[in-house]
């Protein structure tokens, strides 16, 4: 038996053909929206375990991110636009380097050689060897800090800066030691401790008085 056109209640009539028509056209709308929904949830859920393998099969480990530059190879190449002897310190285990270069300052024109070094207890040390350094390019480079006294490790006479007690920002100009050999100024400065930075200037020891006249 036909069905007769269906009774809107909030009207108490039948449905005209447009109403029933556009009745039929929102709800097929409204299931399109769910299965999107449905579609993306669907799609979120499985990147998201995708991801999760992924983490669960890739090897993590715990060496550092760092480069380890090979200060002794960049040194030769370095060395043919010098005349000096570059310091390449042979360092122990647990010291790594992540930058060796040759820079040149853009307010005076001073070369330097320059190798940056982490330490064993993942603190920094610079070390610059700089080719006829004035002084302004000295207090330009520990931040125009006052010397503190002098030391002697390994046979050669270091000036002190230690800046550690300073509330004022001196960047990485924490700690420092100057000597010069020659042509060359040698600059070590960071915030590694006292015994790291003994290490670095007994490892150099021998490039500085290689340049002494």
């Amino acid at each position: 038996m036909a069905r007769g056109p269906r009774v809107v209640a909030e009207l108490g009539r039948p449905e005209t053909p447009d109403e029933t028509a556009a009745r039929k056209a929102q709800g097929a709308a409204d299931r399109r929206r769910r299965q999107t929904v449905g579609n993306l949830i669907g799609s979120l859920l499985a990147s998201l375990a995708v991801m999760a393998v992924i983490v669960l099969i890739v090897p993590r480990s715990d060496t550092p991110i760092e480069p380890d530059v090979d200060v002794a190879a960049v040194a030769e190449q370095a060395a043919i636009a010098t005349s000096e002897t570059l310091a390449v310190p042979e360092l122990p285990e647990g010291w790594r380097s992540n930058a060796a270069e040759l820079r040149t300052s853009g307010a005076d024109g001073i070369t330097s050689w320059y190798v940056g070094y982490l330490t064993p207890s993942d603190e920094y040390v610079g070390m610059y060897q700089a080719f006829d350094a004035n002084p302004t390019w000295v207090a330009e480079t520990l931040e125009r800090t006052l010397a503190a006294g002098v030391t002697d490790i390994a046979g050669v006479e270091w000036t002190v800066y230690d800046n550690r007690d300073m509330v004022d920002d001196v960047g990485n100009a924490r700690y420092g030691l100057v000597t010069e050999a020659g042509g060359s100024t040698f600059v070590l400065l960071g915030t590694a401790t006292d015994d790291e930075f003994q290490t670095l200037a007994t490892e150099i020891a021998p490039a500085v008085i290689a340049n002494q006249p």
